[in-house]
């Protein structure tokens, strides 16, 4: 499933509210704690952002 910024804001209101339960196209999501929604969060958030574009160099110095 894709996910998109709209599940996320959706995810965050919850989190914010207190709530563990969330709605969509009526369908429903319990989960068993904030810190369950945090790791689903990350998720939804790497999958919207897509592949990061950074390149990273690693740099070796002779002693």
């Amino acid at each position: 499933m894709a996910f998109t910024q709209a599940d996320i804001d959706r995810l965050k209101s919850a989190m914010a509210s207190g709530t563990l339960k969330v709605e969509v196209d009526g369908k429903s999501v319990t989960y068993r704690s904030i810190a369950e929604m945090r790791e689903v969060l990350r998720m939804m958030e790497g999958d919207v952002k897509g592949p990061s574009a950074r390149v990273s160099q690693a740099a070796f110095r002779r002693p």
